[in-house]
């Protein structure tokens, strides 16, 4: 799990952050980048064997000062995320499903300012579909972004051929990182 993790944090910078690539997604995939204030991510739940986004938040903090982390609240009563700065400060603790969250909001972090979304999945298809948890918050969250933000998935697994029961406020992914390729979409 280690490995897999290493190599999708790898293929992240890689892909976003590392301006001499070229090709057809590239072009977005950078401006975007280049341009990142603010980097939003999903931290793993240990039992779940998520992918370890920390290796990709350490990395950011420490090589791209200029992009601020953010991190969400989960409020069960209106199931919402509320968005928040992440920093080496942030004190967390997990929620009811095993997902750490800062334990003060304080500021908020408007979608709308979002430039990058790491997303978690359970599986994705090769037209960027993907399977949650099943609670929505997250098409929810990312119908709240703007058009151009960056909604990266992150996955251990290649994707299945065709997720077949999508809905109409499922939310698609531009891209989604597996330990052996970045996929476009």
């Amino acid at each position: 799990m280690t490995k897999r993790s290493e190599q999708i944090a790898n293929g992240f910078f890689d892909y976003f952050f590392n301006s001499g690539r070229v090709d057809q997604y590239v072009g977005l995939a950078l401006a975007n980048a280049t341009n990142c204030v603010y980097l939003h991510t999903f931290l793993p739940i240990q039992r779940q064997n998520e992918v370890n986004t920390w290796l990709i938040v350490h990395r950011a903090w420490q090589a791209f000062p200029q992009v601020r982390v953010v991190a969400s609240v989960t409020d069960i009563t209106t199931n919402r995320l509320t968005h928040c700065l992440l920093t080496p400060q942030t004190e967390l603790r997990e929620n009811r499903w095993g997902i750490p969250e800062p334990i003060s909001v304080g500021q908020p972090i408007n979608p709308e300012d979002l430039d990058m979304v790491l997303v978690p999945l359970l599986t994705f298809d090769q037209r960027g579909h993907r399977v949650g948890y099943g609670k929505g918050y997250y098409d929810r969250f990312l119908s709240e972004c703007r058009p151009d933000c960056l909604k990266i998935g992150l996955s251990l697994f290649e994707p299945v051929k065709l997720i077949s029961d999508t809905e109409p406020s499922d939310v698609a992914l531009n891209f989604c990182i597996d330990p052996e390729q970045v996929h476009a979409f």
